[in-house]
């Protein structure tokens, strides 16, 4: 039976992965809870289509990272990158290169894993070479590919969004389906420098202890999880919320990370902007599109938190 412990359940869960907690087991935290039952070993990790995903993977990626073989980012997900990696680690290790973690890889690793040390600090290298990536950028907005999308419900604000970021340079590639997925894979595809998504709540990030709040007010989330926050990404949105903050209200405006499927597939630094209630969000577009234009304009001329900056 679907009760009261079983929602408290549901919601630690939720709350542990970085999902939205609403003690609802929908299709995003079932995916999560079925990820979560592989572990390293249990099964043979290699790239196919539909790509392979689970917790399995992720300790494989944070095994590779820390090892030096750059998968790009902790993600859960067997792509592309590594595949790419796992080959450079087979290469190096004198296995069979065949891009495939079976039972002889996954035994190196595991062994040179503990020669190492290297498990204090699993995402650590992958946000640094992550920076070193946005260090290398071009520092202006001008010629950027910025993918903004959303699911079907704010063509108006997507095409402020789009008119006002053109307008500083940028190179816009709208996406608007229904699959966020989809939008995922075509902004990867476009080779997008940073990703905006759009989409209505209700106010103050959509409810209230209470319920329903007709306050205005937004969550701008960026990519967490696995135990690696995306840099760029974080810093991306807490400069849409900042800016976000002026035109809905300081009070009911926040950045947080979130291990939601478009921050997870994109591969460029990411953020949701969550904002309500929908009628002032129509009413004040126009004041939306500047901010969040600015505030990319912002993150491009300075892409991640850099302490040492002067």
């Amino acid at each position: 039976m679907y009760g009261k412990a079983t929602e408290t359940a549901v919601r630690a869960f939720q709350e542990q992965r970085s999902l939205p907690v609403d003690g609802v087991c929908g299709p995003i935290t079932w995916s999560a809870v079925v990820e979560a039952g592989y572990r390293l070993g249990d099964r043979l990790l290699y790239d196919r289509r539909p790509m392979l995903r689970g917790d399995d993977v992720a300790r494989l990626q944070r095994r590779l990272d820390e090892l030096g073989f750059d998968p790009r980012r902790v993600d859960g997900i067997f792509g592309p990158d590594t595949r790419t990696a796992l080959e450079d680690f087979q290469r190096n290790a004198g296995l069979v290169c065949d891009a495939v973690c079976g039972p002889e890889t996954l035994s190196t690793l595991e062994r040179l894993g503990r020669v190492a040390g290297t498990a204090a600090q699993p995402g650590s290298v992958a946000a640094m070479r992550e920076e070193e990536r946005l260090r290398c950028a071009p520092r202006t907005l001008t010629g950027r590919r910025v993918a903004v999308g959303h699911t079907g419900d704010l063509d108006a604000l997507a095409a402020a969004v789009a008119r006002s970021l053109r307008d500083a340079g940028a190179v816009v590639v709208p996406l608007q389906h229904p699959d966020e997925s989809v939008q995922a894979t075509a902004a990867n595809d476009a080779d997008a420098d940073a990703y905006i998504g759009l989409a209505t709540v209700g106010g103050a990030a959509g409810r209230t202890a209470d319920g329903p709040s007709d306050r205005p007010g937004c969550t701008v989330a960026h990519y967490a999880g696995h135990g690696y926050e995306s840099p760029g990404g974080r810093r991306l949105a807490g400069l849409i919320s900042a800016a976000l903050a002026a035109v809905l209200g300081s009070e009911g405006c926040a950045a947080q990370g979130m291990n939601l499927p478009i921050l997870r597939e994109t591969r460029m630094p990411a953020v949701v902007c969550r904002m309500g209630p929908p009628s002032t969000v129509v009413q004040r577009s126009g004041a939306i599109a500047r901010a969040v234009s600015a505030a990319v304009g912002d993150w491009a001329r300075a892409p991640f938190d850099d302490p040492g900056a002067p």
